[in-house]
């Protein structure tokens, strides 16, 4: 079965409270570019990621505002941060890493909220059960060419409104030479 590929790169989603601290009492956040997922969005809003070792400037926030932080990195920009972050689903972050995020009016201090997200397949839990894969959690995914292998410990993440698409960070993306929009196997 083909699905195809999204690359997801370093970003963060914030919560009301705490996009009002980093960017102002008033502020929204705009849409520049929807994304694939229904209602998600690129925002022109950015932030700072730092931790004691180092920092990365220019991170996107994403919207709509969640009812949590999370900022998800690749392994390399771990290393950059001097960090190890569990591998995480959206949204599950307790135990995760703290981190700091600072804005153009002021900072945020998480106590947990850092994560390498999991690699998944966004799909509706009818899709799920259409393509056969009614009580399984995980697959695996054969990518073609000259970087090609196979990924394995992929999740299902059905959610009620999805658009069916395998998400990757940058790294496994780049490690098989993988693009926006790639056809790849579930195998």
């Amino acid at each position: 079965m083909k699905v195809t590929v999204g690359i997801s790169n370093r970003h963060v989603h914030l919560k009301e409270e705490d996009l009002k601290v980093l960017f102002g009492e008033d502020y929204e956040l705009e849409v520049v570019r929807p994304i694939n997922q229904p209602g998600q969005f690129a925002s022109n809003s950015f932030v700072t990621i730092k931790t004691e070792k180092s920092e990365l400037e220019h991170v996107r926030v994403l919207g709509p505002v969640r009812p949590y932080t999370q900022v998800e990195i690749s392994m390399t920009d771990a290393y950059k941060l001097g960090v190890r972050p569990p591998i995480r689903d959206s949204g599950d972050l307790e135990g995760s890493l703290p981190v700091t995020l600072i804005g153009p009016k002021g900072e945020l201090h998480l106590k947990e909220g850092l994560i390498l997200a999991d690699r998944h397949i966004h799909m509706t839990q009818k899709q799920k059960e259409m393509y056969g894969f009614k009580d399984v959690d995980f697959v695996s995914v054969a990518i073609p060419g000259e970087k090609g292998g196979i990924i394995n410990n992929v999740r299902l993440k059905v959610t009620e409104k999805a658009y069916y698409e395998l998400h990757l960070d940058t790294d496994d993306a780049n490690a098989h030479m993988l693009h926006d929009g790639d056809i790849v196997e579930i195998i």
